[in-house]
């Protein structure tokens, strides 16, 4: 169907003002080709966001494009095993005895953390045994290198895009200079593997080097998502939503809730 000149108008001006966004300005990709051009329109992008050109230009100096950080995105299969399986492979004898060790030796933090946020212990040492082997692989992946190639790449550019900018915001901050930021290949950072825009909402303290403070943060992002204090965190129950805002692959949330409820002396359900 023709359109009418008015009609045709309004589409104009609203595709003209899309692709003028500030996340739509620097076109994606879907190889290395072009990426050193996106990176200079990015970099403009950055300085309308708030970031200071001092910044911008030591933060990304040494940013390129990471072939294995696709390769690690086109190939996440693991989420799509059974429960049994994922579980079976992530709750080992050693990570239980260890995690039980970790609970004793950080008991006193813990209770301080759950009195202020609601969160238990065995939750909170059951993701950080999960997502780190208890801080031991937070991931050698170069946090910038690795957000600007997802940021670059067509399949997820407008999310990394942001998550760019809040990396460059927590250099800004002055909380860690680029070459400390190393994590995840998906930009997650810190003992418990925070994004950049949570670290920014819900982080406190050095969580790359403070088990203490990386737990606090954690407490803290679960209490902002609706953490019920008391209540459980099994599947069907009022907190495993909650784990589903910490990561929406059922699978590994249900993990979480079990490996916490072992943790805490169950065999599979919290009390």
């Amino acid at each position: 169907m023709k359109r009418s000149g008015w009609m045709a108008a309004v589409v104009a001006v609203a595709v003209s003002a899309a692709l003028a966004g500030p996340a739509n300005a620097a076109r994606c990709g879907r190889d290395s080709d072009g990426f050193d051009e996106w990176l200079g329109e990015f970099k403009q992008e950055a300085a309308q966001a708030g970031i200071s050109r001092s910044v911008i230009e030591s933060a990304l100096a040494n940013v390129s494009y990471d072939d294995n950080v696709i390769s690690h995105d086109r190939g996440q299969r693991a989420f799509g095993q059974s429960f049994a399986t994922f579980s079976g492979k992530h709750i080992t004898a050693y990570g239980l005895k260890k995690g039980k060790t970790l609970l004793q030796r950080y008991a006193e933090p813990l209770q301080s953390i759950e009195q202020r946020y609601g969160v238990p212990g065995a939750v909170l040492v059951a993701i950080w045994g999960l997502e780190t082997g208890f801080g031991s692989t937070t991931g050698k992946f170069e946090t910038l290198s690795a957000l600007a190639t997802l940021a670059y790449d067509c399949r997820r550019s407008e999310k990394f895009h942001e998550e760019l900018i809040d990396a460059l915001k927590i250099v800004q901050r002055g909380d860690l200079a680029p070459e400390e930021m190393r994590g995840a290949w998906a930009g997650e950072i810190g003992q418990t593997q925070f994004m950049p825009s949570s670290y920014l909402k819900y982080g406190q303290g050095d969580m790359i080097h403070n088990p203490v403070d990386a737990l606090s943060s954690t407490a803290n992002y679960l209490k902002a998502h609706g953490w019920r204090r008391g209540a459980g965190w099994d599947e069907g129950q009022a907190n495993f939503p909650v784990l589903l805002e910490w990561n929406a692959a059922s699978v590994y949330s249900k993990t979480i809730a079990l490996f916490a409820d072992k943790l805490n002396g169950g065999s599979g359900e919290s009390e």
